[in-house]
């Protein structure tokens, strides 16, 4: 059964031995991040049944979207880049919008929500790129996100230094057919953003706020712009992590918050469904990645940012975790949530 939805902002806390978990956990990481064993760690959140089981913060250097913060002591009330998490957020939206009649088919091209790219629109390679293949990061066109952040060849920079975005990401060259390959890129998180504006007649922040994070009772949330004026879509968000902490919740109450539906389970079971494998370990569902327990093959959703920051969702545990991190521009910056989950959250839950 879902967990119950909490009434107001603030987490109704149990102690890890009621959630399930062996005494401890907190205390355990808090040895981890002292001995370096989780180096830039910033906060860690566990929700399970609906209640708030472990909550940790931390002290480090932080960016807000690449401009440096200093070193900064993190509390429940510190906002934190969520980075790329926030395509995710926008999965979860476009949704809401669809469910609405705001937002066009899955299986509508998605350059015709562009009309004024004329050029685009009359070529038929172009047309076969659809809303469903931009959930699933299947345009088809070149994007190169591999370089580092800082680089204004990563095809994000430079989508965010062009003086039309959304044409630079319509306009890739192509180097497979539409739909047939999964390539990483921001850029159909910036196309499905600006089709929900489109279709709402609302800015994609404002969209979110009135249907997702009001209900949500999130407040203290920011959306950061590019040089443009345009909503930052695919990196831009910055939120508690207790409030990133409701989404997930809301997932794990099949859309349901306080006996209102924001989103449909019909969505989130699409949503979820994996649509592309990307290694032996990871496939891909509308803007999420996707993936299974080591232990018992139970599926698991998350959300992925820049740097560590994670939203974790185990629904067969009624579980939800949220890591914020520092170690943007990273290679190697997945490491950190994986050895969280793999060596203190899950090794210490005793009643799965």
């Amino acid at each position: 059964m879902p967990s119950p939805a909490l009434s107001d902002s603030t987490w109704e806390k149990i102690t890890p031995v009621e959630a399930g978990f062996s005494a401890g956990v907190g205390e355990r990481l808090d040895e981890a991040v002292k001995d370096g064993s989780l180096p830039n760690l910033h906060a860690v959140l566990v929700i399970r049944h609906g209640k708030l089981v472990v909550e940790r913060y931390y002290d480090g250097i932080d960016e807000r979207w690449g401009a440096s913060l200093g070193h900064l002591l993190f509390d429940a009330e510190t906002k934190h880049d969520l980075r790329s998490v926030s395509k995710s957020i926008v999965g979860m939206l476009y949704g809401i919008a669809l469910d609405a009649g705001q937002a066009p088919a899955l299986d509508t091209p998605i350059i015709d929500s562009f009309p004024e790219y004329k050029d685009l629109t009359a070529d038929p390679q172009r047309r076969r790129m659809t809303i469903a293949d931009a959930l699933t990061m299947r345009l088809g066109t070149e994007w190169n996100e591999d370089l580092p952040y800082d680089d204004p060849d990563n095809s994000e920079i430079a989508m965010e230094l062009s003086k039309d975005r959304y044409r630079f990401v319509l306009d890739r060259p192509f180097i497979t057919e539409p739909g047939t390959r999964w390539h990483y890129n921001g850029g159909t998180t910036a196309l499905l953003a600006e089709v929900i504006e489109r279709g709402s007649g609302q800015s994609v922040f404002d969209f979110a706020k009135e249907r997702l994070f009001t209900p949500l009772d999130i407040e203290d949330v920011e959306w950061i712009k590019g040089s443009d004026g345009e909503f930052a879509a695919a990196s831009g968000l910055r939120m508690r992590p207790r409030d990133v902490a409701k989404v997930g919740q809301v997932v794990l109450n099949r859309g349901q918050w306080e006996g209102k539906t924001l989103i449909s389970q019909s969505w989130l079971n699409e949503a979820f469904m994996p649509r592309t494998r990307i290694d032996d370990h990871l496939e891909y569902g509308y803007q999420w990645w996707l993936g299974n327990m080591r232990e018992s093959g139970k599926p698991w959703m998350a959300a992925f940012g820049n740097g560590g920051q994670r939203l974790i969702i185990v629904p067969s545990l009624d579980l939800a975790v949220v890591i914020t991190a520092g170690n943007y521009n990273q290679p190697d910056a997945w490491k950190l949530p994986v050895q969280i989950m793999a060596e203190y959250i899950i090794p210490a839950l005793v009643k799965p």
